[in-house]
Protein backbone atom coordinates (compact mmCIF):
# COMPACT_ATOMS: atom_id res chain seq x y z
CA UNK A 1 0.00 0.00 0.00
CA UNK A 2 1.37 3.45 -1.04
CA UNK A 3 1.75 5.99 1.86
CA UNK A 4 -0.78 9.46 0.50
CA UNK A 5 1.68 11.85 2.78
CA UNK A 6 3.80 13.73 0.32
CA UNK A 7 7.45 13.38 1.48
CA UNK A 8 8.23 17.31 1.06
CA UNK A 9 5.61 18.08 3.35
CA UNK A 10 7.78 16.87 6.34
CA UNK A 11 7.24 19.38 9.20
CA UNK A 12 10.33 17.99 10.87
CA UNK A 13 12.94 18.61 8.48
CA UNK A 14 14.32 21.97 9.57
CA UNK A 15 12.93 21.58 13.25
CA UNK A 16 15.94 22.32 14.93
CA UNK A 17 16.91 25.42 12.73
CA UNK A 18 13.68 26.81 14.16
CA UNK A 19 14.18 26.33 17.46
CA UNK A 20 17.51 27.82 17.81
CA UNK A 21 16.31 31.30 15.51
CA UNK A 22 13.45 31.32 17.87
CA UNK A 23 15.58 30.92 21.05
CA UNK A 24 18.05 33.62 19.55
CA UNK A 25 15.65 36.09 18.85
CA UNK A 26 13.80 35.69 22.51
CA UNK A 27 17.69 36.17 23.46
CA UNK A 28 17.98 39.78 21.95
CA UNK A 29 14.10 40.97 22.91
CA UNK A 30 15.08 40.31 26.49
CA UNK A 31 18.32 41.88 26.46
CA UNK A 32 16.88 44.96 24.57
CA UNK A 33 14.08 44.78 27.32
CA UNK A 34 16.76 45.23 30.50
CA UNK A 35 19.23 47.84 28.49
CA UNK A 36 16.73 49.83 27.45
CA UNK A 37 16.85 53.49 29.05
CA UNK A 38 14.34 55.94 29.60
CA UNK A 39 14.91 59.63 30.55
CA UNK A 40 12.18 62.73 31.75
CA UNK A 41 11.10 65.28 29.55
CA UNK A 42 12.43 68.41 30.12
CA UNK A 43 10.96 71.37 29.86
CA UNK A 44 12.76 74.88 29.17
CA UNK A 45 11.39 77.47 31.71
CA UNK A 46 12.15 81.09 31.71
CA UNK A 47 13.71 81.05 34.88
CA UNK A 48 15.00 84.93 34.99
CA UNK A 49 14.46 86.83 38.33
CA UNK A 50 12.30 90.17 37.39
CA UNK A 51 14.46 92.52 39.37
CA UNK A 52 12.74 95.24 39.15
CA UNK A 53 9.70 93.78 40.35
CA UNK A 54 11.43 92.61 43.53
CA UNK A 55 13.19 96.21 44.13
CA UNK A 56 10.22 98.26 43.30
CA UNK A 57 9.47 98.48 47.88
CA UNK A 58 6.87 100.65 48.80
CA UNK A 59 8.46 102.97 51.53
CA UNK A 60 5.97 104.20 54.63
CA UNK A 61 5.73 107.71 54.66
CA UNK A 62 7.06 109.27 58.23
CA UNK A 63 6.24 112.90 59.64
CA UNK A 64 9.10 114.41 60.16
CA UNK A 65 9.14 115.92 63.94
CA UNK A 66 9.94 119.77 64.26
CA UNK A 67 12.06 120.17 67.25
CA UNK A 68 11.43 124.14 68.70
CA UNK A 69 14.76 126.45 68.35
CA UNK A 70 16.58 126.86 72.32
CA UNK A 71 15.43 130.17 73.77
CA UNK A 72 17.61 133.19 73.32
CA UNK A 73 20.39 133.83 75.21
CA UNK A 74 19.71 136.65 78.24
CA UNK A 75 20.77 140.10 77.80
CA UNK A 76 23.72 141.36 79.30
CA UNK A 77 23.26 144.41 81.45
CA UNK A 78 24.11 147.73 79.55
CA UNK A 79 26.05 149.25 82.75
CA UNK A 80 27.75 146.96 85.19
CA UNK A 81 28.15 148.89 88.29
CA UNK A 82 31.39 148.52 90.67
CA UNK A 83 30.85 148.10 94.30
CA UNK A 84 33.79 149.05 96.40
CA UNK A 85 34.34 146.73 99.18
CA UNK A 86 34.62 149.14 102.35
CA UNK A 87 33.66 146.64 105.12
CA UNK A 88 36.80 145.68 107.36
CA UNK A 89 37.29 141.81 107.88
CA UNK A 90 39.00 141.42 111.51
CA UNK A 91 41.44 138.68 110.65
CA UNK A 92 41.98 135.78 113.41
CA UNK A 93 45.32 135.48 114.76
CA UNK A 94 46.43 131.72 115.39
CA UNK A 95 48.59 131.33 118.53
CA UNK A 96 51.46 128.92 118.36
CA UNK A 97 50.86 125.69 120.78
CA UNK A 98 54.25 125.62 121.24
CA UNK A 99 56.10 125.56 124.61
CA UNK A 100 59.32 127.59 124.90
CA UNK A 101 61.84 127.13 127.86
CA UNK A 102 60.34 129.86 130.29
CA UNK A 103 57.57 128.59 130.68
CA UNK A 104 56.15 126.44 133.58
CA UNK A 105 55.18 123.01 133.58
CA UNK A 106 52.33 121.59 135.87
CA UNK A 107 52.21 117.93 135.98
CA UNK A 108 48.62 116.50 136.09
CA UNK A 109 47.11 113.75 138.60
CA UNK A 110 46.13 110.65 137.72
CA UNK A 111 43.09 110.62 136.42
CA UNK A 112 40.70 107.39 138.07
CA UNK A 113 38.76 105.49 135.08
CA UNK A 114 35.98 103.61 136.67
CA UNK A 115 35.70 99.95 135.21
CA UNK A 116 33.34 99.27 132.67
CA UNK A 117 31.08 97.00 132.48
CA UNK A 118 30.73 95.26 129.22
CA UNK A 119 27.80 92.53 128.23
CA UNK A 120 30.21 90.06 126.92
CA UNK A 121 29.52 86.52 125.73
CA UNK A 122 32.48 84.16 126.72
CA UNK A 123 32.56 80.94 125.18
CA UNK A 124 31.99 77.69 127.35
CA UNK A 125 35.89 76.65 125.71
CA UNK A 126 37.50 79.32 126.81
CA UNK A 127 35.95 80.79 129.78
CA UNK A 128 37.97 80.97 132.97
CA UNK A 129 35.53 79.89 135.55
CA UNK A 130 33.41 77.69 133.86
CA UNK A 131 29.61 77.68 135.32
CA UNK A 132 29.14 74.95 137.69
CA UNK A 133 26.37 72.48 137.21
CA UNK A 134 24.44 71.41 140.54
CA UNK A 135 26.43 68.63 141.55
CA UNK A 136 29.86 69.67 140.45
CA UNK A 137 30.83 71.99 143.22
CA UNK A 138 33.04 69.22 144.65
CA UNK A 139 35.21 69.96 141.69
CA UNK A 140 35.85 72.94 141.98
CA UNK A 141 39.43 72.84 143.17
CA UNK A 142 40.42 70.40 140.40
CA UNK A 143 41.05 72.85 137.46
CA UNK A 144 38.96 74.35 134.60
CA UNK A 145 39.17 70.93 132.44
CA UNK A 146 37.29 68.74 135.76
CA UNK A 147 34.69 71.48 135.85
CA UNK A 148 34.17 70.92 131.88
CA UNK A 149 34.12 67.15 131.99
CA UNK A 150 31.61 67.46 135.15
CA UNK A 151 29.54 69.70 132.92
CA UNK A 152 29.27 67.71 130.25
CA UNK A 153 28.58 64.64 132.86
CA UNK A 154 25.74 66.17 134.14
CA UNK A 155 24.46 67.49 131.23
CA UNK A 156 24.19 64.18 129.74
CA UNK A 157 22.36 62.95 132.55
CA UNK A 158 20.13 65.64 132.65
CA UNK A 159 19.00 64.87 129.03
CA UNK A 160 18.73 61.05 129.13
CA UNK A 161 16.72 61.63 132.78
CA UNK A 162 13.89 63.22 130.91
CA UNK A 163 13.82 62.11 127.36
CA UNK A 164 10.58 61.48 126.19
CA UNK A 165 10.23 60.39 122.25
CA UNK A 166 7.52 62.21 120.73
CA UNK A 167 4.81 59.57 120.36
CA UNK A 168 3.55 61.28 116.42
CA UNK A 169 7.26 60.99 115.36
CA UNK A 170 7.33 57.66 116.29
CA UNK A 171 4.38 57.02 114.31
CA UNK A 172 5.74 59.01 111.65
CA UNK A 173 8.92 57.21 111.55
CA UNK A 174 10.66 60.74 112.02
CA UNK A 175 14.57 59.99 113.98
CA UNK A 176 17.58 62.52 113.05
CA UNK A 177 19.53 64.93 115.83
CA UNK A 178 18.69 68.11 117.03
CA UNK A 179 21.82 70.27 118.07
CA UNK A 180 20.06 72.90 120.73
CA UNK A 181 21.95 76.25 121.59
CA UNK A 182 21.79 78.21 124.74
CA UNK A 183 23.20 80.61 126.93
CA UNK A 184 24.23 80.80 130.53
CA UNK A 185 23.19 83.92 131.79
CA UNK A 186 24.53 86.18 134.30
CA UNK A 187 22.18 85.22 137.29
CA UNK A 188 23.10 81.46 136.23
CA UNK A 189 19.42 81.01 134.83
CA UNK A 190 18.82 79.60 130.93
CA UNK A 191 17.98 81.82 128.03
CA UNK A 192 18.03 82.21 124.13
CA UNK A 193 17.23 78.88 123.48
CA UNK A 194 17.32 78.20 119.86
CA UNK A 195 17.04 74.73 117.98
CA UNK A 196 17.85 73.54 114.52
CA UNK A 197 16.69 69.46 113.77
CA UNK A 198 14.51 67.70 111.38
CA UNK A 199 11.13 67.56 112.43
CA UNK A 200 9.12 70.33 114.64
CA UNK A 201 8.31 67.64 117.13
CA UNK A 202 11.64 66.71 118.11
CA UNK A 203 13.15 69.98 118.41
CA UNK A 204 9.71 70.99 120.50
CA UNK A 205 10.86 67.52 122.79
CA UNK A 206 14.71 69.19 122.84
CA UNK A 207 13.23 72.56 123.96
CA UNK A 208 11.04 71.03 126.64
CA UNK A 209 14.14 68.79 128.02
CA UNK A 210 16.37 72.42 127.76
CA UNK A 211 13.92 74.23 129.56
CA UNK A 212 14.15 71.60 132.47
CA UNK A 213 17.66 72.59 133.43
CA UNK A 214 18.38 73.64 136.94
CA UNK A 215 19.87 77.50 137.69
CA UNK A 216 23.65 77.03 137.42
CA UNK A 217 26.53 78.82 138.94
CA UNK A 218 27.07 81.13 136.39
CA UNK A 219 30.87 81.83 135.12
CA UNK A 220 32.92 84.05 135.21
CA UNK A 221 35.75 85.78 133.17
CA UNK A 222 38.26 87.95 135.43
CA UNK A 223 36.00 87.95 138.30
CA UNK A 224 33.24 89.18 136.43
CA UNK A 225 29.72 87.00 135.77
CA UNK A 226 29.24 87.14 132.17
CA UNK A 227 26.98 85.47 129.37
CA UNK A 228 27.80 81.78 128.49
CA UNK A 229 26.77 80.08 125.33
CA UNK A 230 26.56 76.31 125.06
CA UNK A 231 25.46 74.08 122.73
CA UNK A 232 24.90 70.37 122.50
CA UNK A 233 23.09 67.60 120.36
CA UNK A 234 20.32 65.38 121.30
CA UNK A 235 19.47 62.72 119.03
CA UNK A 236 16.55 60.61 118.19
CA UNK A 237 16.81 57.31 116.57
CA UNK A 238 14.29 54.79 116.71
CA UNK A 239 14.90 51.13 117.46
Amino acid sequence: MEPKKNPKADLTKNSSLYFVIGLAAVLLFTYVALEWKTYDKTNDYDISMNIDDELDEEVPMTEQIKTPPPPPPPAAPEIIEIVEDEEEVEETVIESTETSQEEEIIAVEDIDVGEVDEDLDVPFAVIEDVPIFPGCEKEKGKGAKAMRTCFQSMMQKHISKNFRYPEIAQEMGVQGRVNIMFTIQKDGSIGNVRMRGPDKNLEKEAARIIGKLPKMTPGKQRGRAVRVPFSIPITFKLQ
